[in-house]
């Protein structure tokens, strides 16, 4: 039987670069499929980690105030995205916001007040891992709100946002969107994996059991707050890896930042990827 081609110790001791590895692994004719994949993927990352610092930068020197918004079903990838956006970024004029439950005091306030002190100063770019949209979907799913207090917020929503539009503040809503079967898939991985076991909340349990609930208030949602000052963009991340990437390529599509003609990839999204809301009638989810 004749032996598969194989890498060797002495390969990899050549090789300075991912293209140079690819080479070999083409001229030995060995399947390289996923291997291509995943080195693709870190090539692709790695570019357009770079252009965001260039907009980081950009932003902090003309002091615009940027909201970026992840919003989805639990275990579709928003926390992992948030990851690659920020992982090279400066801290001094980027921040994350994941808030708690709200405490009794916040409880009695307008809804919107704890959200307010987490808005972007100028220079700022905040990434909100769920937002003010948890009153949207999740709350009245879970039981969280009552229907007058839901019923006031999807009246004023897009009256705030229309005054942060108003007022100079860039918002980019995503909804992560995957189907029942892979999210079942990432529920069963975070179970059997010790260092993710701790992202498995009492409220993700419910996620499967009351996934067609959650869809009927993830419609009412993007009906009543899709605007064209704050439209809802639309990702399609059953492959989490290629979902990361358009993401950051949709971002970096929304601003002229300064540089932004040298990029070394393409920063126009996949239309089949990623969509405004009124672009996709058929969801994953």
């Amino acid at each position: 039987m004749e032996e598969k081609p194989k890498l060797t110790l002495d390969d990899f001791e050549k090789v300075t670069s991912n293209r140079e590895l690819l080479e070999i692994i083409k001229k030995k004719e060995i399947p390289f499929n996923k291997v291509s994949k995943v080195l693709f993927y870190q090539d692709e990352l790695r570019k357009l980690q770079i252009e965001l610092i260039k907009l980081q930068q950009w932003v902090a020197k003309n002091n615009k105030r940027v909201a970026i918004i992840f919003e989805g079903r639990d275990a579709a990838g928003k926390g992992g995205n948030i990851r690659r956006f920020t992982e090279h970024l400066s801290p001094r004029s980027m921040r994350l916001v994941a808030l708690n439950k709200p405490t009794d005091i916040e409880k009695g306030q307008w809804y919107f007040r704890r959200y307010i002190k987490k808005l972007p100063n100028p220079g700022e770019i905040v990434f909100f891992d769920r937002s003010w949209y948890n009153r949207a979907v999740v709350e009245p799913v879970m039981g969280f709100c009552n229907d007058k207090q839901y019923n006031k917020f999807m009246l004023q929503v897009p009256e705030f946002e229309h005054m942060l539009y108003e007022d100079g503040v860039t918002i980019i809503k995503f909804w992560i969107s995957i189907s029942k079967e892979e999210q079942l898939n990432r529920f069963k991985s975070r179970l059997k994996t010790p260092l993710k076991r701790w992202k498995f909340s009492p409220v993700d349990q419910k996620g499967q059991e009351y996934w067609d609930k959650y869809t009927h208030f993830k419609n009412q949602m993007f009906s009543k707050t899709h605007t064209s000052y704050s439209p809802w963009i639309i990702v399609k991340a059953n492959d989490k890896k290629t979902a990361r990437l358009e993401c950051i390529r949709y971002v970096l599509s929304q601003f002229e930042y300064d540089d932004k003609s040298d990029a070394l990839t393409t920063l126009f999204p996949d239309p089949n990827i990623i969509m405004r809301y009124h672009r996709s009638e058929q969801q994953l989810d």
